[in-house]
């Protein structure tokens, strides 16, 4: 009794299908997900954090610098135009030159540095390339990076925005 009944082909043979079907789509899924996290950027991710921890303490003392000199200040911008009235405990601000930055809070591509040049014993004035509109963080340092006084702030402000060393923004 021999059985001589034609056999399919091997791509005919539905057990072969379902049996293939996951592996093949594991490996274009994998294959996907390769594609798509190598071709993206992932700024937020750093290597080093002993050496963010060091930066971050840092950074807290400039933030205490600058309650210490009891900085505080008014700024004002319009249009492209920046105007810096800073006081210290002593008096008027006297620093050649003061970097204001401006941080947006989810693209980093959109951050603005506006460097203040002195005109006047605590006056300064400086330049935007643009115009910024929106919720921005900034922080105000000086020339030597000992300091720094920062904030939250939403722009564009009809009226004059208050910044002191406790980083309190209204405006």
């Amino acid at each position: 009794m021999t059985d001589n009944a034609p056999v399919a082909p091997w791509y005919r043979q539905p057990w072969f299908w379902f049996l293939t079907i996951f592996p093949l789509a594991s490996i274009m899924w994998g294959i996907t997900t390769l594609v798509v996290s190598s071709s993206l950027d992932n700024s937020m991710v750093s290597d080093d954090y002993s050496k963010e921890g060091r930066g971050i303490n840092m950074s807290i003392a400039r933030d205490e610098r600058a309650a210490e000199l009891q900085l505080a200040g008014e700024l004002r911008l319009q249009d492209k135009s920046a105007t810096l009235m800073l006081d210290t405990a002593d008096g008027a601000a006297d620093y050649p030159y003061l970097v204001f930055n401006l941080y947006h809070p989810t693209l980093s591509g959109q951050d603005k540095t506006v460097q203040f040049t002195r005109v006047a014993p605590g006056e300064y004035r400086g330049q935007l390339f643009e115009q910024v509109s929106g919720r921005w963080y900034y922080d105000l340092q000086g020339p030597d990076n000992d300091w720094r006084v920062k904030g939250e702030v939403r722009l564009p402000s009809s009226s004059p925005i208050t910044i002191d060393a406790k980083g309190n923004a209204q405006g």
